[in-house]
């Protein structure tokens, strides 16, 4: 059944805020045509509230073409459109989806983490499959973070998100990392920063603290069964230098550390350490990665420049790696997870970045922020992730 026509905000309730010229309906959507009142990325922020009472979410938009009556558009000042629709939900309020994809991702990090990461027989015996516990809280706990940073940014200025989807893989994390949907259009370059920097900035802080947690547990020893029947070779993974830096601090203040010289630690360590990259990775400046949103939000339009320049360099890594590193005992090496990542960043630069609704420039306490922030990405990178070794 269709809203009745007075189910939804009168203009006169959006006075002070946008004034409203015309009124448009269109099934469930209501578009109210006219002026902000207030500058245009504070609008959607200011009304949320009042439409979500009415249980519609909110974004305004440009009026690209003509005028609300038909005549020639007026060159000015630009005019929008305040487009009002009904708030999706789920099946009764339950977000199926995400819950079976959570579910699916569990098991898929609790088998990998059982079987790889704390060498438990799991065919053998099953139950013990849970042990693996540790593992799954921290790599999940990661990745949930990160991306709840990016949903409660994007409720803060009344950009509708989905939560977040687990995408599960099993094999080495379980999983392949976890995002979120923007439904909604971003209405500024200071929203788009902090839908942007928001999860990093959340992930790093939950990244921290999983690695520290994981420098204080003992490696899990390899059983002889395993070391005896391995495939011939290992990986060998190298730490950026906030990983070892962490582990400085853990071994200054006497806690009990496997120390960043090991060869072995304790597999909530690692997920740890995947936080990182998985950090590195997200902000790479280019399309609709959680960098290039940030980069968009403080050059602007320049962002494309910055971002044809990214896929060059992952493939002149891949390259200078592949010539100089030594042949690996399988078939690729560490150059292939660069080249992988320079032809991802060329379909992603190709995409385009996300574009805010208005494109004032951004304030100089956001700009600090978003450098601060590729600082922390460029400590969680390292040019050598691995190393795959003969065992």
């Amino acid at each position: 059944m269709s809203r009745p026509a007075d189910d939804a905000p009168l203009p006169a309730d959006l006075a002070g805020v946008f004034h409203v010229e015309t009124v448009e309906r269109d099934g469930e959507t209501v578009r109210y045509v006219g002026d902000p009142v207030i500058p245009p990325g504070a609008v959607v922020a200011e009304l949320d509230s009042m439409f979500d009472r009415y249980g519609y979410s909110l974004r305004l938009e440009p009026v690209q073409h003509g005028s609300p009556d038909g005549g020639p558009t007026r060159p000015a000042r630009q005019r929008f459109e305040l487009i009002a629709e009904p708030a999706e939900t789920g099946h009764d309020g339950v977000p199926w989806l995400n819950v079976l994809l959570l579910l699916a991702t569990v098991a898929s990090t609790l088998y990998i983490g059982a079987s790889t990461w704390y060498y438990i027989p799991v065919l053998e015996t099953p139950l013990r499959i849970f042990e693996a516990w540790p593992f799954v809280l921290a790599m999940l706990g990661v990745l949930g973070v990160h991306e709840l940073g990016h949903y409660a940014a994007a409720r803060y200025h009344g950009v509708a998100a989905s939560l977040p989807y687990f995408i599960p893989f099993p094999t080495l994390l379980g999983t392949l990392g976890a995002v979120i949907n923007i439904r909604g259009h971003i209405p500024s370059r200071r929203a788009l920063f902090d839908i942007g920097v928001a999860g990093p900035l959340a992930g790093l802080v939950a990244t921290v603290v999983v690695t520290v947690v994981g420098f204080t547990l003992e490696p899990i020893a390899v059983p002889q069964r395993v070391a005896e029947s391995g495939p011939g070779y290992s990986f060998r993974f190298q730490y950026p230098l906030l990983m070892q830096a962490l582990a400085g601090l853990v071994d200054v203040l006497g806690w009990t550390a496997t120390g960043v010289n090991s060869e072995s630690v304790h597999p909530v360590a690692f997920a740890g350490w995947a936080g990182m990259f998985f950090t590195f990775l997200n902000l790479l400046p280019v399309g609709q990665l959680d960098g290039g949103h940030v980069v968009r939000a403080i050059v602007g339009p320049r962002q494309e420049t910055v971002a044809a320049a990214v896929p060059g360099g992952l493939f002149a890594l891949a390259g200078f790696l592949y010539l100089t590193r030594d042949a690996p005992p399988i078939g690729f090496g560490v150059w292939t997870l660069w080249l992988f990542w320079g032809l991802v960043a060329t379909g992603l630069a190709y995409a385009g970045p996300a574009r805010p609704t208005t494109d004032e420039s951004l304030d100089r306490r956001r700009i600090g922020v978003g450098v601060a922030t590729f600082l922390l990405g460029i400590a969680c990178f390292t040019p050598v992730p691995f190393e795959i070794v003969a065992a």
